[in-house]
């Protein structure tokens, strides 16, 4: 069956929580397709200015992290299961924005931008996958969703900005349309919400955002698995498996996405765990996924062909 969500008064929220009721519920096999707004609330283009005087819908609040969508539940989906979620089309609006510097922040103040800010408007076209800010630089277009996840299984609610094992503010720039993400399930139903669209990122996002932008269109597939047990998310792109993990430090999310690539390559391949130790030093690449969430990212990547 499919659904349709809509960004609103019953579905916009900009915290992760347990008890929050679902906004759907759907059965295994479902596809849902979303229409979400910008990570900042966003009322409509932002030509500049101060970031924080950009007009915003009236749902947003100032403790408000990033603008989901949902929480959508999934029949039968209890903790400890994983849940699958394929992403079929993912469409850019026709415009997004980059903040970089003018506020507080541990790598603004390593780039000595905590005073002097800069926003870049951009204008997307999602035919051609481009996009062209104010000053004539181009880039291509590969839209993917900074937040995709579910809530902490803690009661009350959750900043939006960490990602976490269950997923949430991953920044991951390779979920993209034909990818399928995997996650460990920390409560029951699911509770899933999606926001935070990126039309274009580079590995890092090391100035704390991307070209943020609404998406016309957001399509996921869900599915509950039982013969797939992960302790972090995992994805499955269209030539290559890839292991994330977060952390406090990048030692410590590389070394998470490391042992879920060990545990895949032990399942997939049949190997001991120190033959897949010795395969993925010569098989699997290690990615900064971001460094900029509070929580930083790592994803580990293996190839296909890379190991037969």
């Amino acid at each position: 069956m499919r659904h349709t969500l809509e960004p609103d008064d019953a579905t916009l929220h900009g915290h992760f929580s347990r008890d929050f009721p679902p906004v759907l519920t759907v059965d295994p096999g479902d596809t849902v397709t979303y229409r979400t707004l910008d990570c900042w609330w966003s009322a409509g283009p932002y030509p500049g200015g101060h970031n924080r005087d950009r007009p915003r819908v009236p749902q947003h609040r100032p403790d408000h992290g990033h603008a989901l969508v949902g929480p959508v539940a999934v029949r039968g989906a209890e903790a400890g299961q994983t849940l699958a979620v394929r992403i079929d089309a993912v469409v850019p609006a026709t415009w997004g924005t980059t903040v970089a510097g003018g506020w507080p922040s541990p790598f603004n103040q390593r780039y000595g931008v905590e005073e002097a800010g800069v926003v870049h408007a951009w204008q997307l076209d999602p035919v051609t996958m481009t996009g062209r800010n104010q000053h004539g630089h181009s880039v291509a277009l590969r839209p993917f969703l900074g937040v995709l996840g579910m809530p902490p299984a803690e009661p009350g609610r959750h900043s939006t900005i960490p990602p976490r094992p269950h997923g949430g503010n991953l920044d991951c720039k390779d979920l993209v349309a034909g990818s399928t993400l995997l996650l460990p399930i920390p409560v029951d139903g699911a509770l899933f919400s999606v926001g935070d669209g990126h039309a274009a990122q580079g590995d890092g996002e090391v100035g704390g955002t991307a070209i943020e932008c609404p998406m016309d269109e957001v399509t996921l597939t869900f599915d509950v698995r039982d013969d797939f047990s992960i302790t972090g998310p995992v994805a499955r792109t269209a030539d290559a498996w890839l292991t994330m993990g977060v952390g406090p430090t990048l030692d410590e999310a590389t070394f998470a996405a490391l042992e879920s690539m060990i545990a895949l390559l032990v399942r997939l391949h049949g190997v001991t765990r120190p033959d897949a130790v010795a395969l993925a030093s010569v098989a699997v690449d290690v990615r900064v996924t971001q460094i900029v969430n509070q929580t930083v990212g790592a994803h580990a990547v293996l190839r296909d062909g890379a190991l037969r």
